[in-house]
């Protein structure tokens, strides 16, 4: 398995993850109006168990928490997991890396699962297959919420790409015009949701 983004990486940021996200520009533009809405999209009710995945520093599944679910949070630097332990002691973690199967004790089903700004370092068909491969593990009704760096077309990337200049990264954003049919294709119901410029939300269920 290629680590085009080696946990290292991650590891280094564990510390300066929070204040990074908090910088109102590319690529986190809108970064807390996408956890927000992640948290409304998901319907959850106290007790209800959501699986985060690449959870990081927690910021996601912290929303979670404050309404009284039951979390399970996965993340493939030991680091992040360490900072997110410290904001959600009560929560289950997982060193994991999402392209792999969870292990036995995780495969279990969810009301939800969930992940924000982790499926842009996947190709395209690596995201359709790993989005396919946790439909099992949803509980009946449940569904996936993706929140991430994600453009509705080409055009709408090219426009962000020359406002960023130098702070613009290439890597694999989600385009919703060619995203949209490949989910569908893989049995996906699917609906999306711009939050900012720069980033947005899929609410997937099971057709």
């Amino acid at each position: 398995m290629t680590d085009i983004f080696p946990h290292e990486e991650f590891d280094d940021w564990a510390e300066s993850y929070d204040a990074s996200v908090s910088i109102d520009q590319f690529p986190f533009t809108g970064y807390r109006d996408v956890l927000t809405n992640i948290v409304a999209l998901a319907e959850t009710r106290p007790g209800m168990s959501v699986l985060d995945l690449g959870t990081g520093t927690g910021n996601l599944a912290a929303g979670f928490a404050r309404l009284g679910c039951e979390l399970w949070c996965t993340d493939f630097s030991a680091p992040m997991l360490a900072q997110a332990r410290l904001k959600l002691p009560q929560a289950h973690f997982l060193q994991h890396d999402l392209r792999v199967e969870l292990p036995a004790g995780w495969q279990r089903p969810f009301d939800r699962i969930v992940s924000a700004y982790v499926m842009h370092h996947f190709e395209l068909d690596e995201k359709v297959r790993i989005l396919r491969g946790l439909l099992p593990r949803l509980a009946p009704g449940g569904r996936l919420i993706i929140g991430d760096i994600a453009f509705p077309n080409q055009a709408a990337l090219d426009q962000v790409k020359a406002e960023a200049g130098e702070g613009w990264e290439d890597e694999y954003y989600w385009l919703v015009d060619q995203a949209m049919p490949a989910l569908e294709k893989a049995a996906m119901q699917v609906s999306y949701r711009q939050i900012s410029s720069c980033a947005g939300i899929f609410v997937i269920s099971i057709l």
